[in-house]
């Protein structure tokens, strides 16, 4: 990442968080397409997110910490998403009386193996969310420390024994 483009948006220059937007978009996308299993919520979760993002960025404090702010807004994105696919969800089942869905209200990504959707399935939501900021949002354990809340060590523990589970069911 580059801090002077970071320094620009914040000035409020668009060109600079375009470019900043370019280099987030594929790991921004990836990490909201695990999380909410689906391409267009994926694609509408981002969008919200760059959207909220370019509103805020001048609110950034520092220019070091825009990755691990740009994916926070993100997380809080899918989970209102995933509110929302629940609330409609209920809404529905209550008007024509149909069965529950599913436990979530999301299913496994289409792009996913159908190994690999399982073994993060079977992870806790705090685990799986440790796994998806580190691996595919490429967030060191000090970033994914601030989204979590756990401590830098309690983060590179957690992403190694969830990283085992994911192995061990693998194998």
């Amino acid at each position: 990442m580059d801090e002077r483009l970071v320094n620009e948006a914040i000035a409020g220059s668009k060109e600079a968080f375009c470019s900043l937007y370019g280099q987030y978009k594929d790991k921004l996308y990836r990490y909201a397409l695990y999380k909410l299993g689906d391409p267009d919520d994926a694609e509408d979760a981002v969008s919200e997110c760059v959207l909220a993002a370019w509103k805020s960025i001048g609110s950034l404090k520092s220019a070091e910490a825009f990755g691990t702010w740009i994916f926070r807004i993100l997380s809080n994105c899918c989970a209102a998403h995933i509110r929302t696919l629940i609330s409609d969800r209920d809404n529905l089942e209550r008007v024509y009386n149909e069965g529950p869905g599913s436990a979530a209200g999301v299913s496994a990504p289409a792009s996913l193996s159908v190994e690999l959707a399982e073994a993060l399935s079977r992870l806790k939501d705090e685990e799986r969310d440790v796994v998806l900021l580190s691996i595919i949002g490429g967030l060191n354990s000090n970033e994914v420390s601030e989204l979590t809340g756990l401590s830098p060590g309690g983060v590179r523990s957690k992403l190694s024994r969830s990283l085992a589970k994911m192995r061990e069911f693998l194998s």
